[in-house]
């Protein structure tokens, strides 16, 4: 149905609605997923939003300050500016994949997929911006199949089919070194609590892993961004894992993964390197 009445609910369900509906009539090719993502993706805290759930300057927020802030405002309001489009001093890529989190190998249920991601990072460019500020978010989007008969949260596991997260390389870790971490990570959820964490992320691994959608910035120096050209995605427990006998563990997961590159007190052109690199056109 292209319209339908609806009721009891605030305007701004009809305003993301119409933001959603644009960006799939932009993009047809994108799945449901990714146009939730986008929408998450683009999403800042209002003024208002923070000066109602954050602490005044220059008292630093705290862990539960942001949890708060999350829980009552989610990720905030998007721009539909940066929904549709990517200005020069940013840059967006989206990755629409599917992977398979679990096998059965001699009657036990293990870990498969491990999707390694390498970003085109325009690394001349960034590395000439030296000790200048640059902000990198990732959001990554999936739906899950829920377990009806598992209600409360007694075990995290029993209610959803699979978690998907993320990890970035960090500036001084080889490639074969982020490999065997995240190799790590997928097979031990408990030896990445364990691990020192990567600095730099507005709310961590703990704050963002809730749900199925994970949406996380990071600041640091545009020079450390030009070493963190890997990113990957990898499955955690879910029922599919955990309940052997219902034989869910062959299915396939998909997911979206956004990465965008912001460059905000400089006008450096990064986008246009990336197009040339990976061949899209450039309106003139």
């Amino acid at each position: 149905k292209q319209l339908i009445s609806l009721g009891d609910t605030s305007a701004a369900s009809a305003l993301a609605s119409r933001m959603a509906a644009r960006v799939q009539a932009q993009y047809p090719d994108f799945w449901p997923g990714t146009v939730r993502a986008l929408l998450v993706h683009s999403a800042n805290w209002t003024p208002a939003m923070l000066k109602r759930m954050l602490p005044p300057a220059p008292k630093k927020p705290k862990q539960e300050d942001y949890r708060r802030l999350l829980r009552y405002c989610g990720y905030g309001v998007p721009d539909e500016t940066a929904l549709l489009w990517s200005a020069s001093n940013a840059l967006t890529l989206i990755a629409q994949e599917s992977l398979q989190p679990f096998f059965k190998e001699d009657k036990t249920i293990k870990t498969r997929d491990i999707h390694l991601h390498a970003l085109p990072w325009p690394v001349e460019a960034l590395e000439e911006l030296g000790e200048t500020l640059v902000e990198m978010r990732v959001t990554i989007s999936y739906f899950i199949e829920p377990n009806p008969g598992e209600r409360g949260w007694a075990n995290k596991y029993r209610y959803a089919s699979h978690g998907l997260r993320f990890a970035v390389r960090r500036p001084l870790e080889t490639e074969q070194q982020f490999q065997q971490r995240i190799n790590q990570y997928a097979r031990d959820e408990e030896y990445q609590k364990s691990t020192a964490q990567d600095s730099g992320w507005l709310l961590g691994e703990k704050l963002r892993n809730f749900g199925s959608i994970h949406s996380d910035t990071w600041q640091g120096t545009a020079a450390e961004l030009a070493a963190r050209g890997s990113i990957a995605v990898y499955p955690v427990l879910g029922w599919w894992k955990e309940r052997p006998k219902l034989e869910r563990w062959g299915r396939q997961a998909r997911y979206t993964l956004i990465v965008s590159i912001r460059t905000p007190d400089v006008e450096t052109d990064i986008y246009t390197p990336v197009a040339n690199m990976v061949g899209v056109p450039i309106t003139l």
